[in-house]
């Protein structure tokens, strides 16, 4: 009995673990695939509300999900791992994560990422 329950327990947290990792800085290739899309969703609503609030919200709604996904290792990790990573992979991480910030930017200047008042405005 108690071995199934550690199993079901192990099962979980690696799950947790996974969903936590595409959403962590610590994959970096995920951000194009998972966190750029999550955040962009973020950020729709408030550009409904007024268009200076599109950018902000990107940029939020980008380091939210990041958030969430070492808030989702740390959990995860704290039923499956004794020790954490060095602070070499969270400095890298951090500087990872400020780049693609400065290319949300970016892409939002040059109206790649376009918010939905101009998606619609283009569609009228």
């Amino acid at each position: 009995m108690e071995q199934s329950r550690v199993t079901r327990l192990h099962f979980y947290a690696g799950i947790v673990a996974v969903i936590g990792y595409l959403l962590s800085p610590f994959s970096r290739w995920n951000d194009l695939f998972v966190n750029l899309p999550l955040a962009y969703l973020f950020a729709l609503p408030f550009s409904l509300f007024h268009e200076q609030l599109y950018l902000p919200a990107f940029v939020l709604g980008y380091w939210l999900s990041n958030l969430l996904g070492l808030m989702l290792l740390h959990h995860a990790g704290s039923k499956l791992i004794r020790e954490q990573q060095g602070s070499v992979l969270w400095k890298n991480s951090l500087v990872i994560t400020l780049l693609y910030t400065f290319l949300i930017i970016i892409l939002v200047g040059l109206g790649v990422l376009p918010s939905v008042n101009e998606l619609l405005g283009h569609i009228k």
